[in-house]
């Protein structure tokens, strides 16, 4: 387990010693990044410039809970979404999406660094992140996923040796807002990965609000270390008297402690029904929900 009192000060003192002037750093608004945004930034004051990419694979309301949690900082929001989402058509290969994705934000931050004068990058990769690109499990897009070239002279990583457990004691010795300690993890390619098979602009708008309705019923009332919502493919059903082919949607809700294991949570039925109510009822086009019981292993959290 991390030692705070050590990490937080040699952690800043390695952040100097990289840092040689200005630097940028990916700020996605999870737990992980926003321990990274303080560090360095006790490190290296108004030399960092925090870049948020809306990537247009964000949460229902994301980039407006980012602008409002982040307004005291010098926070760049970079609209990027053509970008991201045609890069992904007509890929359904789960690791050549993160690699897309991954090969994107670089492309993105390479642009932006060019612009400002900047040639050093400060990311959120966590030690998981690493085990499971270097174990071949798959390809994190800050890690395994990011392309052979890349500009930037330096990428600096301060909690590469951490599990997300201990970025969140991290992040409570640094004063961190609770709703950003314990955030739940969201993946950095986003909803693509909760789009089993390929992305499009529908599927994606289908998962986002899934995936709202799952998080309003779920996270304050059962504390769940992940849970979301994907869309698995189509199927049949009746909306309306009328057959309708329309999507299956997967709501996942799992207990765990670092992310190298995980549990399903035993939901009751009745929380069960409700979240199927919703979701069928408010999306015309889904027509069936089913809820994963697998643990990892042998699956992984996310779906791809």
């Amino acid at each position: 387990m991390v030692k705070v009192d050590t990490f937080i000060p040699k952690a800043i003192d390695n952040i100097k010693k990289e840092c040689k002037g200005k630097a940028i750093i990916a700020l996605s608004g999870g737990v992980d990044s926003s321990v990274c945004a303080v560090l360095a930034h006790k490190a290296i004051g108004s030399n960092l410039i925090p870049i948020y990419i809306d990537t247009g694979l964000m949460r229902k309301g994301e980039t407006d809970r980012i602008r409002a949690t982040f307004k005291d900082m010098n926070l760049q929001i970079i609209d990027a979404k053509e970008q991201f989402i045609s890069s992904l058509e007509g890929i359904d290969d789960p690791e050549l999406k993160r690699k897309s994705v991954g090969e994107n934000f670089i492309r993105v931050f390479e642009k932006e660094a060019k612009e400002l004068g900047v040639d050093t990058l400060i990311q959120g990769t966590i030690y998981p992140d690493k085990i499971e690109s270097e174990g071949g499990i798959k390809s994190h897009h800050n890690v395994g996923g990011l392309p052979e070239r890349i500009d930037f002279k330096s990428i600096v990583e301060p909690i590469d040796q951490l599990y997300k457990d201990e970025v969140r004691e991290v992040a409570r010795a640094l004063d961190l807002p609770e709703e950003i300690c314990d955030r739940m993890p969201f993946p950095g390619p986003g909803l693509a990965v909760r789009v089993v098979g390929k992305v499009t602009r529908e599927k994606l708008d289908v998962v986002r609000e899934a995936n709202a309705i799952v998080e309003e019923e779920l996270i304050e009332a059962f504390d769940p270390w992940q849970t979301y919502a994907a869309v698995l493919g189509k199927g049949t059903g009746v909306k309306g008297d009328q057959r309708v082919h329309g999507w299956i949607i997967a709501v996942r809700a799992v207990s765990s402690r670092d992310g190298m294991t995980a549990e399903s949570i035993e939901l009751p039925w009745k929380v069960l029904k409700k979240i199927e109510s919703r979701i069928s009822g408010s999306i015309p086009s889904v027509v069936r929900v089913v809820y994963d019981l697998s643990p990892k292993p042998p699956a992984t959290i996310e779906f791809e």
